[in-house]
C-alpha cells in the first residue's frame, strides 16, 4: 500500500506557523506521515512557542520526523531525546545518524548536522550539529533507503543536470563527498536536503548502475526544499506517495545517468561456489560441530554480500558493534563474546575484548581475493598488532592474546578472531599445548610451526594459530601454529573457542548464543573498546 508522504523544508523556529500549515494539509490530503528536512528550531528559539510545543499547546497533527541541523537542538528538547523520549506527541527524533523503519514500511536514513573534518573517529552523541566521515562510512552499512535525509548536499550532485543552479546558490551550498558516497551507495528512492538560502532544486531523477543481470531499476530523486516561509515564495513543501520497498520498473523519462558515476569504481566481487559452510551471526556455526554440507543440484545459493552477516551492505549488519573501519578491513565486538565484561577485570580490561578482524572483500578465503589479498592482509594483520599492543598496556603485561582463522574454500566470509588470554598462560607453553592436544583427542593433522603471510601461495584448507605476548622482562613471544587439512575433512568450527574456553575456565560461554548481551551492554563494550584502543587505532588519523 502506497503511503503518502509530505516533506517541509527548514522550519527554522516558525513552529506555530508550520504545524498549522500541516494540520490544515492533513485534513485534506490524509498523509501517513510528515518529514522535516534542515532545521526544525532556530539559533536563537523563541522560548514562549518553544514551550508551547512541549506542552503540547502547539499541535503536531501527524506522525512527524526530523534530524538535526546546522543549529543547536534546544536543551529541553535535548534532555527529553537523550530519555529516548519524542519531543512532544507525534514529533520524533530521529537522530544525527540513524535508520527508521515506519509503521508504514518506509525505510529512513538520516545524517544530519555539518561534515566536521578535524574530529576522527564516530560520533557518540546523537544531537550535536555535526557529524563525521566514519558516521557517514557507517550509515553505508544500512544497504538500502527508501529515503535518505541529510542535512549537507551530495558533492557533484547537479553535474550533467539540465536545472543548473546559479553560482551564488552553488556557493551557498554545503556538499561533501561522503553523502556522495552514502547516496551512490544507499541508492535511496528519494534524498532531501535543505537548502540553506531561499531556493528550491529539484534534480531530474538519475538512475544508478545495476548487474546485467537484473531486472531492478535503482532511481534517486534529488529535491532540496527552500526554508519554510522564506520571502521569496519558493518551494518549501513537497508531497509524494511511495510504496515500501518498491523498485522502478523503467526508467523515468528524462532521466540522467548516476551524477557519481565518475567516482564510484566499486571492486567486483564474487560469491563462492564451491560448498559452503553454515553461516550465522559473527560466524558461528548454529550446530556446533564441522559438519560438511554436500553440493546438491538443488541446494540455495551461497549467501551474497547482502546476506553475510560480516558485508557492511548487509541491512541485518549490527553497526552499534562496529568499532573502526579501514580501508580493506574493520574490527567489530563478537557477539556472545566468550570471556564475559567482568573476565579481565582484575587485569585491568574492562570490557570482553573479544574483537573480529573482518576484511571487507566477500571471500571465503584471503587467497580468493586476487589482487586485494595482500592489501586486506596487512591491515588485518595491522589492526590484530594494534590490539595485541593495547591489551597489553591496558593490563600492565598481565595479558597476551590468540588470534585464529579458519581458512576454508568451503566458507563463507574470512575472518579472524581476537581474544585476550593471560600472559602467564602463554609464557608457561600452555596455550599452544592446549591447542594441540585439543589437535590431538580429535585425530585432527597435527600443527606445524608456520608464516604463511597472506596464504595466497596455500593450496589447502587450514586452521591458523596466532599466540603473543610481551610480559616486559623477557620481552614480546610469538608464535604463528598452522594446521593444514584437506577439504573433505570435518572441522568444528568452534574448535578456536572450545580450545580457549577451556584455557580460561569459561566452558559455561562456550556456546555464544547462550551469552548474548543486550544492544545496550554490547554499546557500551564497543565504546569501552573504543576509548582503550584510541592511541592504536590508525583509522582515526
Amino acid at each position: 500500500m502506497a503511503a503518502k508522504i509530505i516533506v517541509l523544508g527548514s522550519v527554522d523556529g516558525k513552529l506555530e506557523l508550520a504545524f498549522q500549515k500541516l494540520s490544515t494539509l492533513h485534513q485534506k490530503q490524509n498523509f501517513s506521515f510528515a518529514i522535516l528536512t534542515g532545521d526544525l528550531f532556530s539559533a536563537d528559539q523563541d522560548q514562549d512557542s518553544l514551550s508551547q510545543l512541549l506542552n503540547g499547546k502547539i499541535q503536531v497533527p501527524l506522525s512527524t520526523y526530523f534530524t538535526v541541523g546546522v543549529n543547536p537542538l534546544p536543551e529541553q528538547v535535548i534532555e527529553r531525546v537523550e530519555k529516548g523520549e519524542d519531543v512532544c506527541e507525534n514529533l520524533h527524533y530521529l537522530g544525527k545518524r540513524s535508520i527508521t523503519n515506519t509503521s508504514d514500511g518506509i525505510r529512513i536514513v538520516a545524517l544530519g548536522g555539518a561534515l566536521d573534518k578535524t574530529i576522527v573517529g564516530s560520533s557518540k552523541e546523537q544531537h550535536l550539529p555535526w557529524h563525521t566521515a566514519d558516521d557517514a562510512k557507517i550509515l553505508r552499512g544500512a544497504n538500502t533507503a527508501d529515503i535518505l535525509l541529510t542535512t549537507c548536499w551530495p558533492s557533484g550532485v547537479w553535474t550533467n543536470s539540465s536545472k543548473q543552479l546559479t553560482p551564488e546558490n552553488q556557493a551557498t551550498v554545503p556538499s561533501t563527498d561522503e553523502v556522495t558516497d552514502l547516496c551512490s551507495t544507499l541508492k535511496p528512492r528519494y534524498h532531501f536536503a535543505a537548502a540553506p538560502a531561499d531556493f528550491f532544486f529539484e534534480r531530474e531523477p538519475f538512475f544508478h548502475p545495476s548487474s546485467p543481470e537484473s531486472d531492478q531499476n535503482f532511481v534517486t530523486r534529488f529535491i532540496s526544499l527552500a526554508p519554510f516561509g522564506n520571502a521569496v515564495k519558493a518551494k518549501a513543501m513537497y508531497a509524494f506517495n511511495i510504496v515500501p520497498g518498491e523498485l522502478a520498473t523503467s526508467i523515468p523519462t528524462g532521466s540522467t545517468a548516476s551524477p557519481f558515476l565518475p567516482r564510484t569504481n566499486p571492486k567486483k566481487r564474487f560469491a563462492p561456489t564451491d560448498d559452503q559452510a553454515d553461516h550465522s551471526t559473527n560466524g558461528y556455526d548454529h550446530h556446533g560441530g564441522g559438519r560438511r554440507v554436500r553440493r546438491r543440484k538443488d541446494r540455495s545459493p551461497p549467501p551474497g554480500p547482502d546476506r553475510c552477516f560480516f558485508c557492511l551492505s548487509n541491512t541485518q549488519v549490527d553497526t552499534h558493534m562496529i568499532c573502526c573501519i579501514g580501508e580493506d578491513a574493520y574490527v567489530t565486538t563478537a557477539k556472545g563474546p566468550l570471556p564475559g565484561p567482568e573476565t579481565f577485570a582484575s587485569s585491568g580490561l574492562s570490557f570482553p575484548g573479544h574483537q573480529l578482524i573482518i576484511p571487507l572483500p566477500h571471500e571465503p578465503t584471503i587467497r580468493s581475493m586476487g589482487e586485494d589479498a595482500d592489501k586486506a592482509y596487512k591491515e588485518m594483520v595491522r589492526f590484530k598488532e594494534s590490539m595485541q599492543a593495547m591489551v597489553s598496556a591496558q593490563s600492565k603485561y598481565k595479558l597476551g592474546a590468540v588470534v585464529f582463522e579458519i581458512s576454508r574454500q568451503s566458507g563463507i566470509h574470512v575472518h579472524w578472531q581476537f581474544i585476550p588470554i593471560p600472559s602467564e598462560l602463554i609464557q608457561k607453553g600452555l596455550v599452544a599445548a592446549g591447542f594441540k592436544v585439543e589437535a590431538e583427542n580429535r585425530q585432527y593433522p597435527p600443527f606445524e610451526e608456520a608464516a604463511l603471510g597472506s596464504g595466497v601461495d596455500e593450496t589447502s584448507d587450514y586452521f591458523r594459530l596466532w599466540i603473543w605476548s610481551d610480559d616486559n622482562d623477557a620481552g614480546i613471544q610469538s608464535e604463528e601454529l598452522v594446521m593444514r587439512f584437506d577439504s573433505n575433512m570435518r572441522f568444528d568450527l568452534q574448535f578456536g573457542r572450545k580450545v580457549v574456553a577451556k584455557l580460561l575456565g569459561l566452558e559455561d560461554r562456550l556456546y555464544w548464543q547462550d551469552v548474548v548481551q543486550s544492544v545496550a551492554d554490547e554499546t557500551q563494550d564497543v565504546e569501552k573498546f573504543k576509548q582503550a584502543f584510541q592511541p592504536w587505532d590508525f583509522t582515526l588519523t
